[in-house]
């Protein structure tokens, strides 16, 4: 009989990636698109019904979600006295990676020049067991630049009796104005999630937590409406002030308990502007 070759080795899986580059420019009373570039499985869509005198940018990751080895970058500049809020369409889900893949690496860079404002509202980030991700939020701030960011992270949906038992996390969030530092914040969780998550220096058995963070001159003066906002919600939160910045933390049991406080914290800092009509959807 003939030898049967046999293929030993690994096969190489297709994985996603995405590059998404936007420039933005003051345009009479409104913001204004300078420059677009796309590519890969990031897109980025710009509705009408935005709030006079800025721009809304919806971010789509057409992949239809992340896993170990995929590559997003977005990187976004306002110039001058521009004005954007940048969402996504949906929450993002990163699901299992496969064992000795690569992390699915996700980085935004947000760029915000002299008198502009930059509002960073993406939906949850809903992490899925033994899934792997690398995940980097870096903004530079002028010194009269202004900027609201909010970062949620689901583990499992409670609804379907998910449960995330094993993952790795590398999450940070760093913001420098004027070139110094304002806040360097990183997480990281590897292996067992489960036992981190029930710490109560970590979450007191939280699955669903959130960052909000608020650069503006008035950002200290707003403390005390944001800690009414979330008084009496189903989460555990703080808000702290300092040096023009305003920052608050909050640890929910579910994503619907987070989203109702991180809403009831944007209409706060937001007032009178709505939400982005990608989060009512």
């Amino acid at each position: 009989m003939d030898a049967v070759a046999v293929c030993t080795e690994t096969p190489k899986l297709q994985r996603a990636t995405g590059e998404l580059l936007i420039r933005l420019k003051r345009r009479g009373a409104g913001s204004g698109i300078e420059d677009l570039r796309q590519a890969g499985c990031l897109k980025a869509r710009f509705p009408r019904h935005a709030a006079d005198g800025w721009t809304e940018v919806v971010v789509l990751n057409t992949s239809g979600g992340v896993v170990g080895g995929d590559e997003l970058l977005a990187e976004v500049h306002l110039g001058p006295a521009a004005r954007a809020v940048i969402a996504t369409q949906a929450a993002e889900r990163c699901y299992r990676a496969l064992q000795g893949s690569d992390p699915a690496t996700i980085r935004a860079s947000i760029h915000v020049t002299a008198g502009a404002c930059a509002e960073w509202l993406p939906q949850e980030t809903i992490l899925f067991d033994r899934c792997s991700v690398d995940r980097t939020l870096d903004v530079e701030l002028a010194h009269d630049a202004r900027f609201l960011g909010l970062e949620m992270l689901v583990f499992g949906r409670a609804a379907m009796g998910e449960q995330v038992t094993r993952a790795r996390l590398r999450d940070a969030i760093r913001i420098r104005r004027g070139g110094r530092w304002l806040l360097h914040e990183a997480v990281r969780l590897d292996g067992d999630v489960q036992a981190a998550m029930r710490r109560p220096a970590v979450a007191g058995g939280a699955h669903a937590l959130a960052t909000l963070v608020h650069v503006a001159p008035d950002a200290e003066a707003k403390i005390d409406d944001v800690r009414a906002a979330f008084a009496g919600a189903p989460v555990e939160a703080g808000a702290s002030a300092w040096n023009g910045m305003l920052l608050v933390r909050m640890l929910a049991p579910d994503a619907a308990a987070l989203r109702r406080a991180a809403v009831a914290v944007l209409s706060v800092l937001r007032a009178p502007r709505p939400l982005p009509r990608v989060w009512l959807c």
